[in-house]
C-alpha cells in the first residue's frame, strides 16, 4: 500500500466515524468516469477538494460540467480537474430511512442521471443483489482477514460478481468489501446477506 492509499483509507475511516456520530447515513461516492479508477471509491482527493458537505467543489481545482438532483434524495456533480483534465462524478445519497434495496435503486438512478453506469445489463433484482453480496463476501473472506483494507481482493470480487450480469453487481461487490473491511456497518448490506457477513466477521 502506498502513501496515497493509506491516506485515502484513513480519510474514509474518519468520514465513517463522522457519519455515525451524526446518527444518519449520508454516503458520498466518487466515480472517475474517464479513468481506470473503480466506480464507487471515495478518494483522498475528493475529500481534500472540499466535496463535503453538499458537493461544494473547490473552483480553483475543479471546473463544474453539470449537476443535478434525483428525487430530492441525491445530488451529483460532474466536474473536470483543472490540473489533469480528468473528469469525475461526485455523488451524495441521502438514503436514511430507505430500505437497502430502495437505497440501491436510488444509487442506480443517480448514477444514470449523472451519466455514469459502470455495469451493463438490467438493474439487479433484490435477490440478485443479495446473492452477489454473499458471493463477494465469501470471495474476499477467502483472501484476507476482516478489517484489512477495503481495496483488498478488488479484482477477485469483481470476477465473483460478474456472472450475475446485472447492473449493480459492482455496487454489491463494493458494499461487501467495505463491510468486510469494517469501514461500513453490516446494515449497508441487503438483509439476506447480513447473516453471512456476521459469520465471516466473527459475530
Amino acid at each position: 500500500m502506498n502513501a496515497f492509499d493509506a491516506l485515502g483509507r484513513d480519510l474514509h475511516t474518519a468520514l465513517g466515524r463522522r457519519i455515525a456520530h451524526r446518527a444518519r447515513r449520508k454516503r458520498v461516492v466518487r466515480t472517475a468516469a474517464l479513468s481506470v479508477t473503480a466506480a464507487g471509491i471515495l478518494s483522498a482527493g475528493a475529500l481534500a477538494s472540499g466535496v463535503l458537505p453538499g458537493l461544494d467543489l473547490d473552483p480553483t481545482r475543479w471546473e463544474i460540467l453539470g449537476r443535478g438532483e434525483v428525487d430530492g434524495k441525491a445530488s451529483y456533480v460532474n466536474a473536470r480537474e483543472r490540473a489533469t483534465g480528468s473528469e469525475s462524478t461526485f455523488v451524495e445519497e441521502r438514503d436514511a430511512g430507505l430500505d437497502r434495496y430502495d437505497a440501491f435503486l436510488l444509487h442506480q438512478k443517480t448514477m444514470a442521471a449523472a451519466g455514469s453506469t459502470p455495469d451493463s445489463g438490467a438493474v439487479c433484482t433484490a435477490d440478485q443483489l443479495t446473492r452477489a453480496e454473499i458471493a463477494a463476501l465469501e470471495t474476499v473472506a477467502a483472501l484476507v482477514s476482516p478489517g484489512v483494507s477495503q481495496e483488498a481482493g478488488q479484482g477477485e470480487v469483481a470476477a465473483a460478481v460478474e456472472p450475475f450480469g446485472c447492473s449493480g453487481r459492482g455496487y454489491a461487490g463494493e458494499r461487501a468489501r467495505w463491510v468486510y473491511a469494517r469501514t461500513e456497518p453490516i446494515e449497508a448490506l441487503m438483509p439476506g446477506a447480513r447473516a453471512t457477513a456476521r459469520r465471516l466477521l466473527g459475530g
